[in-house]
């Protein structure tokens, strides 16, 4: 059994899903690693990862837009914002969603779905720069 841990750093640039998958698969292929589980944590709780369409943007947008409608900056029930109006929301979306996502791993390859890329999806609408850590464990 082999256990590898990395960070990476993404520079955001502001509000948006950011896809990941190809730096994860290349930690991968690097770990040596064939067969086991690639966990993806991202270490901010305001952005979070998500597992979505990766072939027509037009997803993402209406993801981005699913957001925005359910989460409005303009909630003036907010009190939570000292750092602007996307203070408390951007919270609020990264609990909706995740700050971790399990992959299995098989013949060196995350075994995504043929339509399903990684993304970190940026919830601040300023740039922010964003750690990422994967751990892969298998042989």
């Amino acid at each position: 059994m082999k256990a590898v841990t990395e960070s990476f750093t993404l520079a955001t640039k502001g509000k948006g899903t950011y896809e990941i998958t190809g730096e994860v698969a290349s930690l991968l292929k690097r770990s040596g690693i064939t067969t086991g589980l690639a966990t993806v944590f991202l270490q901010h709780t305001s952005a979070s990862l998500v597992i979505y369409e990766n072939a027509d943007p037009t997803a993402r947008a209406d993801l981005h837009r699913f957001f925005e409608d359910l989460v409005p900056e303009d909630n003036p029930s907010l009190i939570h914002t000292a750092e602007g109006p996307d203070d408390s929301t951007s919270h609020l979306r990264m609990v909706l969603t995740r700050t971790s996502e399990s992959i299995p791993v098989a013949v060196g390859r995350l075994q995504l779905g043929t339509w399903q890329g990684l993304y970190l999806f940026e919830h601040r609408s300023a740039p922010h720069r964003r750690t990422v850590t994967v751990s892969l464990l298998g042989l």
